[in-house]
C-alpha cells in the first residue's frame, strides 16, 4: 500500500508541475480492493503540487472515508463509476488548457486521426487509428453524471477518456504506469489536435 501512495503522489505532483493541474483542480485516484470496492483518492482542497504519499484517503464506492483525513471531491462517484464499469486500475483526472479547450470545440466526440502518439493508448497499434473521446455535458450532479459516464462507457468499453465540457479530461490505465502513459499520450494528442485545427481555420 505505501508503494501505491507513493506511486501516486508522485504522478500528482508531476501533474501539477506540468500545469495540468492549476491550484487545486484535478483529482486522482488509485485501485485498493475491486471487491468490495475501494480506492485511494486526492482529498477535496488540496493543492496538487504538495501532496504527498499520506495525504490520499482511502475511501469506498460511495466516497465514505475508510482511512484518512479530510474531505473526498464528490467527483469521486466519477473514479467509482469508472471502477464498477472498466478494468481500471488507477484513474487520473486533470484540467490542462488543451484538453479544456479540446472539450469545448467539439460536440459530443472529440476525434484525433492519423498521429502516431495514439501507438501508445492500449491496443491501438498503428497511427492510421482514430480515438473517439465522448465530451459529456459538465455538471454539479455528480451522481447524475456518474450514471451518464456508466452509460457511455457500457456503450464504448475500448476507450481510454472522457472529456467534460468546459471542465477537463478523465482517464485511466490497468495500473498507474499505464493511466500515466495515457495521460501523457492524450494530452501530447489534444495539443497538437487543437493547433492543427486552429491553423486550418
Amino acid at each position: 500500500m505505501s508503494q501505491l501512495r507513493d506511486q501516486l503522489a508522485a504522478v500528482v505532483r508531476d501533474c501539477y508541475a506540468r500545469g495540468w493541474s492549476p491550484a487545486t483542480g484535478g483529482n486522482y485516484s488509485a485501485l485498493v480492493t475491486r471487491d468490495p470496492l475501494a480506492f485511494l483518492l486526492t482529498p477535496s482542497g488540496v493543492q496538487k503540487g504538495s501532496v504527498q504519499a499520506q495525504d490520499f484517503l482511502e475511501v469506498n464506492a460511495e466516497l465514505s472515508v475508510l482511512h484518512g483525513i479530510g474531505k473526498p471531491s464528490a467527483e469521486g462517484l466519477l473514479h467509482t463509476a469508472i471502477y464498477e464499469t472498466t478494468s481500471a486500475g488507477a484513474v487520473l483526472h486533470t484540467h490542462s488548457v488543451f484538453n479544456t479547450l479540446a472539450s469545448v470545440t467539439s460536440g459530443d466526440e472529440f476525434a484525433i486521426s492519423d498521429f502516431e502518439m495514439l501507438k501508445a493508448l492500449e491496443g491501438n497499434t498503428t497511427h492510421e487509428a482514430t480515438e473517439v473521446i465522448p465530451v459529456v455535458a459538465n455538471s454539479q450532479d455528480m451522481l447524475g453524471l456518474s450514471d451518464e459516464i456508466r452509460r457511455i462507457l457500457q456503450k464504448k468499453p475500448n476507450c481510454h477518456a472522457f472529456l467534460i465540457r468546459g471542465h477537463g479530461l478523465y482517464t485511466w490505465g490497468n495500473d498507474i504506469i499505464q493511466a500515466q502513459r495515457h495521460l501523457e499520450a492524450l494530452e501530447f494528442l489534444f495539443e497538437v489536435e487543437v493547433r492543427r485545427r486552429a491553423l486550418e481555420r
